[in-house]
């Protein structure tokens, strides 16, 4: 008697959010032509009109696709920004770790690179300090805006309307007694901190914890990105500190000229 083959082992399939499919299955669609009509999509994607046009009309209040004429739609380009954001990192990660692994070498102090990202600045770049005593922290890690010195330069150098968006709902709390607690005081520091190219954390997010931020810039002359360097309260040492505000700025620097910024221009 022949044996039963037994059926093909398959990997467990990651469970999926249908409504996430649908919406991205209509941008690819939206992606492929410079515009098409509502029962044409609807035809290709293999859901039903009502459901597709739903998703038009949210995929229109979010930016991303636009009524043409008529029936007709057409992706707008957002997600060609948002596509652009993801690629300006990986060359500013490029960039920048050989830089920042130099800073830290020469500081012998933890290096942390931070981008915007909405309500909160978030570690894309972390060299580790030579000592063993070092700052707890992680890539991926978000961080508050108004209390650090990246998040800080990031409020600083962002335009007006990005400013009060990041800032919308979020409450000022007290993280330790240097925190800055009220907006009026916040507004203040980032005119000071543009004013002078720097930020400084006196313990303001964490006791005992000091850091030094400054911004890196693009081609186009934005703020892409801030470089900071933390110590440990017991290896701050104030006689040094505009001595190692130099440096930060400076490295920052080296960076931004690595992704085609010029002071003159």
């Amino acid at each position: 008697m022949a044996k039963k083959k037994s059926a093909p082992r398959t990997v467990a399939a990651v469970p999926l959010i249908s409504a996430a499919v649908r919406v991205f299955a209509v941008l690819e669609r939206l992606s492929q032509q410079r515009a098409i009509g509502l029962e044409e999509l609807s035809r290709e994607i293999k859901l039903a009109k009502p459901t597709v046009y739903r998703f038009l009309l949210t995929l229109q209040e979010l930016g991303y696709a636009r009524r043409v004429d008529g029936d007709r739609w057409a992706m707008t380009m957002k997600m060609f920004t948002l596509g652009s954001r993801a690629l300006d990192h990986l060359d500013l990660l490029s960039a920048a770790r050989p830089i920042a692994e130099e800073l830290s070498e020469e500081l012998g102090e933890t290096v942390h690179m931070g981008v915007l990202d909405g309500d909160a600045a978030v570690y894309v770049l972390k060299i580790e300090s030579r000592y063993t005593i070092r700052m707890y922290s992680r890539v991926g890690r978000r961080m508050p805006l108004y209390c650090t010195a990246i998040g800080k330069i990031l409020l600083a150098y962002a335009d007006p309307a990005e400013r009060e968006a990041s800032l919308e709902g979020v409450r000022l709390l007290a993280f330790t007694k240097n925190t800055i607690t009220t907006r009026k005081a916040l507004d203040a520091e980032l005119v000071k901190i543009r004013e002078q190219g720097f930020a400084l954390d006196d313990e303001e997010r964490e006791e005992s914890l000091h850091c030094i931020g400054a911004p890196i810039f693009d081609y186009t002359g934005a703020v892409v990105a801030v470089l900071s360097v933390s110590w440990p309260n017991f290896r701050y040492g104030r006689d040094e500190e505009g001595g190692w505000i130099t440096t930060v700025k400076d490295t920052a620097a080296r960076i931004s000229v690595a992704l085609g910024y010029s002071p003159e221009a």
